[in-house]
């Protein structure tokens, strides 16, 4: 941990509260940031990290009212309760915001070039600054501040460059408090330890940071104070250090008590038939650029295979083609011996069954306008020929399981958190019982204590039913215990593909070895294969 914080006072907090209705969401909050203090806000999914940070810039959910005060250091400048146009004109330059879900941070019909230089246009009076301020906003997102890149559009983004180019958007007007809601989500090990670093490097300059957070590792390493919520309560806060050391709220107890750690691992399975075989998978382009290049990837029944790799090295294409949402160039997807459709539009409702793909970005996979239980409920009944009653009581069953109770399930999407989301996201991938379940950063919202579960969850032999699961993910450290083998994916190709505690062990590559390092370097815990902690 870091030491500072001991600066001017930048935002004063008083009495913060939230309300959805009569529902209290957030209870009265108080709090001071000091000038390049870091303060982490960590607690368990759904316990109100989103509505404290957003409450910092005097925003809130539609639905939520907010009550108490939020103040700006230097001139007392009130950022709860003014409008919209006057709250802007109040907070541009001063405080900055990266949202949970990147893609909501990103307009889809926009240019990125486009966006940031009309963010810069509200500091910055002229084009040559605007130019240095965009250019400086990438490099500090680890992005080429080039052409290309400017005139993409976020859809054409991996998700871990969406999160780095909604980091450069609230980066662009230079703010002196910056608000982060999982800052890491989506990042690769070597990417995540850039980013971090990076921010070191913006609290060494001054700017105040909260972290809204489930990484521990990065609150361990950026963190002066750590404030825990749970069920929208402050229940512990304090030196970061000390409260992870020794947490004294059974809510801080649980978050650091499930913590990743890496871990040896599986030594393999024993070789029955895959249920999973894909051969020869490529991707390219009409450009030429080449995602994916002849990739094969096998899984037996209840085998978990994890897809890691760097951020754009082709995880997510590879997991859409297994899914039919990609359509490979070249190669096949074979399902218990059946060669599948490469375009999920064409296969029939036994192939749609058979491969169920968990989305990245759950909340973009929700309808907005009905209940969450309703849309779970709706792949049995396609699927499966469930009657819809009995397909709602399933939902609920697997949904109580993994932690959201019947009311909040019957909530439209935006009624549920970034975590919730997730979970429920899951919760309708089983509901069509798969043989082949395609988990895509299934657990990057959630926090320790639900990573933990919703892994145990999915990955037990009762759950599973003897289907294999491919789990795409970033976090060496949280597959490592659950992963029979691990796929290293890099520049489109398989770099390696060996059991888990194989690897591990002793890497045969560089990609493999690069983020080994950066898992280390990130503050990883690492536990052998018999459960024993090594710093």
């Amino acid at each position: 941990m870091r030491a500072g914080g001991a600066g001017v006072t930048v935002l004063r907090v008083s009495g913060l509260a939230a309300h959805a209705g009569a529902a209290p969401l957030l209870a009265a909050t108080d709090l001071e940031l000091a000038a390049g203090e870091v303060v982490a806000v960590v607690g368990e999914s759904g316990c109100g990290k989103t509505t404290l940070g957003l409450g910092l810039l005097g925003e809130h959910a539609a639905g939520v009212r907010l009550t108490g005060s939020v103040r700006l250091g230097a001139d007392g400048a009130e950022l709860v309760g003014p409008a919209d146009r006057e709250l802007r004109a109040r907070r541009a330059g001063r405080v900055g915001y990266l949202p949970q879900q990147p893609a909501s941070a990103l307009h889809p019909g926009r240019r990125i070039g486009g966006v940031l230089g009309e963010l810069a246009r509200l500091v910055h009076p002229t084009r040559a600054q605007r130019r240095a301020a965009v250019a400086a906003a990438l490099r500090a997102a680890h992005l080429p501040a080039d052409r290309a890149l400017l005139r993409r559009y976020p859809h054409q983004l991996s998700g871990g460059q969406q999160q780095r180019v909604a980091l450069a958007q609230a980066l662009v007007t230079r703010p002196g408090v910056l608000v982060l809601d999982e800052p890491t989500t989506g990042l690769d090990t070597v990417t995540r330890a850039r980013a971090l670093a990076e921010l070191g490097e913006l609290v060494a300059g001054g700017t105040t940071l909260v972290l809204l957070t489930h990484d521990l590792a990065a609150v361990r390493l950026l963190a002066d104070r750590v404030v825990v919520l749970d069920r929208g309560r402050v229940v512990e806060q304090g030196p970061a250090a000390g409260v992870l050391a020794a947490p004294a709220h059974p809510a801080t107890r649980r978050i650091v008590a499930a913590e990743p750690r890496l871990r040896t691992g599986s030594a393999g399975r024993a070789g029955a038939p895959p249920r999973l075989q894909a051969s020869g998978l490529r991707v390219q382009l009409r450009s030429g650029a080449i995602l994916l290049d002849g990739v094969d990837l096998a899984a037996e029944a209840g085998e978990v295979v994890a897809v890691v790799g760097r951020s754009g090295a082709g995880k997510t294409t590879l997991a859409r083609c297994l899914a039919g949402l990609v359509v490979p160039t070249a190669g096949q997807v074979q399902v218990d011996g059946t060669v599948l459709a490469a375009d999920a539009r064409r296969r029939r409702r036994a192939g749609l069954h058979a491969v169920q793909y968990v989305h990245q970005d759950a909340r973009a996979s929700f309808v907005a306008h009905r209940s969450v239980t309703a849309q779970l409920a709706r792949t049995a009944q396609l699927l499966r020929g469930v009657p819809a009653a009995a397909a709602r009581e399933e939902a609920r069953e697997l949904l109580a399981a993994l932690g959201i109770d019947g009311a909040a399930a019957d909530r439209r999407p935006a009624g549920l958190s970034g975590g919730q989301l997730q979970r429920a996201a899951v919760v309708r991938a089983l509901l069509a019982r798969p043989a082949v379940l395609v988990c895509d950063e299934i657990t990057s919202a959630l926090d320790t204590h639900r990573q933990a579960e919703l892994l145990a969850a999915i990955t037990a032999p009762a759950v599973l039913a003897g289907a294999a699961v491919v789990l795409i993910s970033h976090d060496l450290a949280l597959v490592s215990g659950v992963a029979d083998s691990v796929c290293v994916i890099d520049e489109g190709r398989c770099a390696e593909h060996r059991p888990t505690r194989q690897l591990l062990a002793e890497p045969r590559t560089g990609p493999t070895r690069a983020l080994l390092a950066a898992a280390a370097t990130t503050g990883a815990v690492v536990a052998d294969h018999r459960g024993e902690n090594t710093p």
